[in-house]
């Protein structure tokens, strides 16, 4: 049921995202906008004020007897879509009009010079200000329906960068990975390491880990690409020089839903055993208990390590795999013009970064919503300075899939639909 006259609405979503899922990454808008500024938008206004309109129609229909039993569950199924977008729309604008009563108090109390009396307006003008800002983000998240993979495990893999920084890079990439499995620690959900290869001094070349638990997806997805590090090494003639090195390393986030319908024919594998690298024990240097898994046809290779068990190695190496297959089988369908994988992993250079760690300033800047934090090691820590980072990322995607599906709309409704 649809009573937009252009005819937008769709019975299974609100809004169609497929085209959402990378475009904030993918390229910038030259202002970027913040929930308040958005909810303030004229097309957003006009979009929500039709939601609501249609919301009315449809309960005004359901009291009436005109409709068959058919029409009645098409109805009900839409309302049940639209009750909380227009609760929220109700709430933002009632928490509206509390805001602009207390702008107009603050004003008359600065005009009689009250200060203690605008003092205390102004900080329940503070509070009132985060709850419509939060209300504004729910709303929006309503808006934007949850994208199909954001409940799924992923496969997250670390790689040293290829470029400048040496050991830097390897050094980086192991403080990232500990960083990500903080982070699974402190959004309680399960780190599993796949596959783990140590570099000699001490850094990481690779490693794979595979993380499940609640919307595991939605938090990581904006991770993948790559992260460039400046610093001061620790040793050798650039730290007695104080020299700055500039090294990345590669994230690649890959969603695994449960039931993975890939087949895959024995035939196209090969399966290598050998003798696991780095520490586990003596049954490391002594049995063939590693396995590395190659999908002849795709050229996609696998490696898993960290079991006693090469059976148990085994299995969770056609598991990744399957999982990498997967995403193929994902991509082709969305149509992308280059995989996510390859969008992730890129070259690895310098000029592709997402984001950057400089510890000489004590910095993080992620580059695609142009956002700086302050202390490298709380980031790093993997708690609650990375969650922070995260949750404004999937606030600018929320937002950008909003902006873009009204001037989208605006296009249409300009073009005579």
């Amino acid at each position: 049921v649809g009573l937009h006259n252009c005819g937008f609405w769709r019975s299974k979503s609100l809004l169609d995202t497929a085209g959402f899922t990378l475009s904030f990454v993918s390229r910038r808008r030259k202002i970027h906008q913040d929930s308040q500024a958005l909810w303030k938008h004229e097309a957003v206004q006009k979009y929500l004020e039709t939601l609501s309109k249609e919301y009315q129609q449809i309960s005004h229909l359901l009291n009436a007897d005109s409709i068959n039993d058919f029409e009645q569950k098409t109805l009900r199924r839409r309302r049940a879509d639209l009750s909380p977008i227009a609760a929220a729309f109700q709430e933002i604008k009632e928490a509206e009009r509390e805001v602009q009563e207390l702008e107009a108090m603050c004003r008359e109390l600065d005009s009689r010079d009250e200060k203690q009396l605008l003092e205390l307006a102004l900080e329940e003008k503070e509070t009132l200000d985060k709850k419509f800002n939060m209300l504004c983000r729910k709303l929006f998240q309503l808006l934007v329906p949850k994208e199909k993979y954001d409940r799924s495990p992923v496969i997250l893999e670390v790689t040293a960068g290829r470029t400048t920084g040496g050991d830097i890079c390897q050094q980086f990439t192991k403080e990232m990975f500990e960083m990500y499995q903080n982070y699974a620690d402190y959004k309680r959900w399960t780190f599993d390491v796949v596959n783990y290869t140590p570099a000699e001094i001490g850094g990481l070349h690779h490693a794979a880990a595979h993380i499940s638990g609640d919307d595991v997806y939605r938090h990581l997805k904006y991770e993948g690409g790559t992260h460039r590090v400046q610093r001061i090494p620790e040793t050798g003639l650039s730290s007695r020089m104080q020299r700055i090195h500039t090294g990345t390393m590669s994230v690649i986030v890959l969603p695994q839903p449960e039931e993975v319908d890939v087949r895959v024919d024995p035939k196209d594998l090969r399966i290598d055993t050998f003798r696991a690298k780095g520490a586990g024990g003596q049954h490391v240097n002594k049995t063939d208990s590693a396995v590395r898994i190659v999908h002849l046809p795709t050229g996609l290779a696998v490696e898993c390590q960290q079991e006693r068990s090469q059976q148990l190695n085994k299995e969770l190496a056609l598991r990744t795999l399957r999982a990498k297959l997967y995403q193929q089988v994902v991509e082709k369908q969305l149509s992308q013009e280059q995989s996510a994988r390859k969008l992730q992993l890129g070259t690895r250079a310098q000029s592709e970064r997402i984001r950057t760690y400089n510890f000489t300033q004590d910095r993080v800047t992620d580059h695609r919503i142009s956002y700086d934090v302050r202390n490298i090691k709380e980031i790093l820590c993997g708690k609650e300075a990375l969650d922070k980072l995260i949750n404004r990322l999937l606030e600018f995607a929320e937002i950008e899939a909003v902006t873009e599906y009204l001037e989208n709309l605006q296009a249409l409704e300009g073009g005579g639909c």
